[in-house]
């Protein structure tokens, strides 16, 4: 692991404290995160950091700096360090439950593993035989099987085997199941905690949150608009997706971070110096949100 030349004194040390941060729709967003609690901007210099994902076990954030072609690590002393480079121009991370890290590849176009002994392989890299696009955001369920979203962000402009489309996939006991091929730029994706739900972010045109039940036997149904973030005024689309133990969803779009309850209510926005990209819970006691948006890395303090 190679380490380069940034440090911070302390995870919980920041350059910079922001004030006012909440843009509140529904008192009820106060019960979620305090007033007083302050955006903290962690470090910055990077060039589009995405992906976070804490590691319980070893008390670390990793990250992707994704035109850097690095997976970076916050060490629990809160100094950086790089942790994978080249990266294939990683995006999405997550762990599943035997400590594997799974990525999703821009370049490399698939999604991949690193075991916890550092051995790396390809989990899929295509969808009938066809290169998938370039995989953007992952997640893993209870039963091991993985979720991702593939929108053309990182496709190469020259590329000459090519999908027609942009899918949501499920990979599951070594086959690909595609669980939507129409929604225009795919991007974040979450489970509910009771894995009945799937959510989906779609950036672009619509500005929209995509809902998807998923049955008893795990059958996956037609995907139902859960939230409309067309009309919302700020920078940023429809990106990254976290669901917490209740079930309230914190997603990045238009004005920072949203926070909606289960039923698609919008309590409010948690707003950011600049625009979020994804985001993970974390800290000793999972009650920081660690946020990635563009040049910088971000916390803030939950209830």
């Amino acid at each position: 692991m190679k380490r380069i030349g940034i440090i911070i004194i302390t995870i919980f040390c920041f350059s910079s404290v922001y004030g006012q941060h909440l843009d509140i729709a529904n008192p009820a967003l106060l019960n979620i995160v305090d007033e007083n609690s302050q955006v903290i901007k962690l470090h910055d210099g990077f060039q589009f950091t995405e992906g976070p994902v804490w590691n319980e076990e070893g008390q670390y954030l990793l990250f992707s700096d994704i035109p850097a072609n690095t997976i970076f690590k916050l060490e629990p002393t809160g100094e950086i360090v790089s942790y994978r480079k080249p990266s294939q121009n990683s995006n999405g991370l997550t762990f599943d439950k035997e400590g594997n890290l799974i990525i999703a590849e821009h370049s490399g176009r698939k999604i991949s593993k690193i075991s916890p002994e550092g051995n790396y392989s390809t989990i899929v890299d295509n969808y009938m035989g066809t290169k998938l696009n370039s995989p953007n955001d992952v997640i893993v369920d209870s039963q091991g099987a993985i979720y991702f979203t593939d929108p053309p962000y990182g496709r190469p402009k020259d590329a000459s085997d090519t999908l027609s489309f942009n899918g949501v996939y499920k990979y599951s006991k070594g086959e690909i199941h595609l669980i939507s091929d129409d929604l225009y730029r795919p991007n974040g994706i979450a489970l509910s905690p009771d894995e009945r739900s799937l959510y989906v972010a779609n950036s672009g045109q619509p500005k929209q949150f995509v809902k998807y039940a998923i049955s008893k036997s795990g059958k996956i149904g037609k995907g139902k608009v859960f939230f409309d973030a067309s009309g919302l005024s700020g920078e940023g689309n429809p990106d990254g997706i976290k669901v917490d133990p209740e079930g309230n969803i914190f997603a990045t779009g238009p004005g920072g971070v949203l926070v909606l309850t289960e039923n698609g209510e919008l309590l409010g926005t948690i707003k950011f110096p600049e625009t979020p990209a994804n985001l993970a819970f974390g800290g000793h006691d999972m009650k920081t949100l660690f946020v990635t948006a563009r040049t910088g890395l971000y916390s803030i303090r939950l209830k």
